[in-house]
């Protein structure tokens, strides 16, 4: 096994509960951790059979940039859930999403969510 982080992926996206959320957008950031089955692909050193995170960095981009979400809870198990169907070498992934401007009645830098998946 190893892993495969990408960090501080960067989106403009209208995700929240508040209609303002949507009507201003606001940029998100996203970090995964990847778990992977190395099964040939680092002896074959071959792009085949591993997690290509050119790829990988596209169906984040898709999911964060699609559909609106209430919740960033919902956006992170979405963003698991399809990098590990689009890549069944994943054997685990952790998903974090930062969300800077979050309405809340204070001082703070990010509200965060990570979710693991399968749990």
């Amino acid at each position: 096994m190893y892993v495969i982080r990408m960090k501080n992926c960067a989106f403009f996206a209208r995700h929240g509960v508040h209609d303002e959320e949507e009507r201003l957008g606001q940029r998100f950031y996203v970090d995964a951790e990847l778990t992977v089955e190395p099964g040939r692909a680092l002896s074959d050193d071959s792009l085949e059979g591993t997690v290509d995170y050119g790829a990988a960095f596209k169906v984040i981009e898709e999911i964060i940039s699609g559909k609106r979400r209430f919740l960033i809870e919902a956006l992170a198990l979405e963003v698991a859930k399809a990098l590990a169907s689009r890549f069944p070498q994943i054997a685990r992934s952790e998903i974090t999403i930062r969300k800077p401007n979050a309405p809340v009645p204070g001082v703070l830098d990010y509200v965060e969510v990570s979710l693991a998946w399968p749990q």
